[in-house]
């Protein structure tokens, strides 16, 4: 009988061992990736910005300027809730929404390359390199996601979690 006892005292003290290291890694994953969302929304405030500079000091082409803020207009339109990580489909049309204007804004510094006075443009330099920054903030955010992510399943895949 003492050693049932003794045998169910320890299953239940070993079956709440990984309850605060599950909370602790879920808790820094949610941090991570609300700081992915953040400088996601950085880039995004940024754009309307450029947007005006570039058509304040060139005659620019205005298909180039167009696919940047029809981007910009689908990356801010999806609604990111807890539920978008997990529904794969979600997730995956808001990322194709994020690479998409990271895409246009790519294009669009290619082609800004081409207005010498756009370039020699104080306002517009700030602004490039304000942009350069945030898109390394990006990833440094979703490398730091990532990484969360990985401990909090090494965690759950490892005995007696």
């Amino acid at each position: 009988m003492k050693r049932w006892f003794i045998v169910l005292v320890s299953v239940f003290a070993l079956s709440g061992c990984g309850y605060n290291d599950f909370q602790r890694l879920d808790e820094q994953a949610k941090a991570a990736w609300s700081e992915v969302l953040n400088q996601y929304q950085r880039r995004a405030d940024l754009v309307p910005n450029i947007v005006a500079t570039v058509k304040g000091e060139a005659a620019f082409e205005q298909e180039t300027l167009t696919r940047v803020i029809e981007a910009r207009a689908k990356a801010t339109s999806i609604q990111v809730t807890p539920e978008t990580l997990n529904d794969p489909a979600a997730f995956e049309k808001f990322q194709a929404a994020q690479g998409e204007l990271s895409g246009a804004l790519s294009r669009l510094m290619v082609t800004v390359e081409q207005y010498p006075n756009l370039k020699a443009n104080q306002g517009f330099s700030d602004l490039r390199v304000q942009l350069e920054g945030t898109e390394n903030r990006i990833t440094v955010a979703r490398n730091r996601y990532i990484e969360a992510i990985q401990a909090y399943n090494v965690l759950a895949r490892s005995f007696p979690s």
